[in-house]
């Protein structure tokens, strides 16, 4: 599945402001096939570990309670260059800076509640699908 999948949250802020749909809709109006889905809320450990990569940065603690203050919305996405190209499709992480049609620059609210998560290689495309996903759960 390497180079064909990628990986993606839609955070907290996005789901609280009912962006479930149109982000989805996005998603797939990109040709992004989905593999697999759920609404869920993490919780601070399981915060924790998915963003133990940044536990050295001054903005982790902040990540981990907002990663883990409302339902999100996982995913497991198929296409080809799945990684880079859903990185363009959702715009810079600071929405301000974010190209105008992006899922960001569409939905986020801040820097830190930036509607979406993506992830960074195809490596950890599949390490954040394995955490959120049994292998019986991506199609």
């Amino acid at each position: 599945m390497s180079g064909k999948i990628t990986f993606t949250m839609i955070k907290p802020d996005a789901v609280a402001d009912g962006h479930i749909g149109a982000i989805l809709g996005k998603i797939a109006e990109a040709g992004f096939k989905i593999k697999a889905l759920k609404l869920t809320q993490l919780t601070v450990a399981d915060a924790q570990k998915f963003y133990e990569v940044h536990a050295g940065r001054p903005f982790y603690g902040e990540l981990v309670d907002f990663m883990s203050s409302g339902p999100i919305v996982a995913a497991v996405l198929e296409n080809e260059n799945a990684v880079e190209s859903f990185r363009t499709l959702i715009g810079a992480t600071n929405p301000a800076d974010a190209a105008e049609g992006t899922i960001r620059k569409m939905f986020a609210r801040s820097i830190g509640e930036n509607a979406v998560h993506g992830s960074d290689s195809d490596e950890n495309a599949l390490i954040e699908a394995q955490f959120h996903f049994s292998g019986r759960e991506i199609f």
